[in-house]
């Protein structure tokens, strides 16, 4: 390793261990009364963020319309690579602020919209960051990869750690998980978020909660798919 792929790999070890960390007991709490706040949202709410990630993950899966064209990165240091994705997240995360403010300031239906098209903005970026790492996003087990590293960004302790397994051991037992489980992926991800993007649907708020929430959402699978795709490229050997 060079001196910038060491600085690297104690990065991703921070970030591995910050990662794996219990949730605080104030956040467990906090989860708990979510739950019970969610269930008073009108079930048309709910029904249209399960619709919107199941069409989601199908829409990965397939991969029709998100294939990203090669990216001429064959060559570059993983400092370079590293540089180019921030720059792509930062894009990405203006992008998915201004579509955060402006959905949540047009009240309910417009604060609908604001679901699958935040999916839309999250799901480009990974496919972009994976071509720059110069992972091929036409092959089907990179696809399946890119939903691993969104499941391992917002989902609860235990999934998280099972999930963190998964990628840090991927080209061993990636032949296991090809199938993926989009009803606990779904439900994974409703839960993680489901209180702050329904804040966004109310009147006065719903601007502000939508621009910080979409900003904050953005940076952590940002920081979330650089270090999955560092693990891969350092090598970096599993339970280290």
């Amino acid at each position: 390793m060079n001196e910038y792929e060491l600085h690297a790999y104690e990065e991703v070890m921070a970030w591995k261990r910050k990662l794996l960390k219990p949730s605080s007991l104030l956040n467990r709490m906090s989860k708990k009364m979510q739950t019970k706040i969610n269930n008073y949202f009108p079930e048309k709410i709910q029904n249209a963020i399960t619709a919107a990630i199941k069409n989601m993950v199908q829409a990965t899966l397939t991969g029709s319309h998100l294939i990203t064209k090669k990216n001429h990165s064959k060559g570059l240091t993983l400092a370079e690579k590293d540089r180019l994705v921030t720059e792509k997240l930062s894009a990405y995360r203006k992008t998915a602020v201004l579509e955060g403010a402006g959905t949540g300031a047009g009240g309910i239906l417009l604060g609908l919209a604001d679901f699958p098209l935040l999916l839309s903005i999250k799901m480009k970026f990974l496919f972009d960051a994976a071509s720059i790492y110069g992972f091929d996003t036409k092959k089907y087990e990179e696809r399946i990869f890119i939903l691993q590293i969104f499941k391992l960004a917002f989902s609860s302790d235990d999934v998280r750690s099972e999930t963190f397994k998964i990628i840090e051991d991927w080209d061993e037992r990636k032949q296991d998980f090809l199938d993926m489980d989009w009803q606990e992926f779904q439900q994974e991800y409703r839960d993680y978020l489901d209180f702050a993007k329904m804040l966004q649907l109310m009147p006065g708020i719903g601007a502000a909660v939508g621009a910080v929430v979409n900003y904050n959402l953005l940076d952590r699978l940002g920081e979330t798919a650089k270090n999955c795709y560092r693990l891969r490229l350092l090598s970096i050997p599993p339970y280290s």
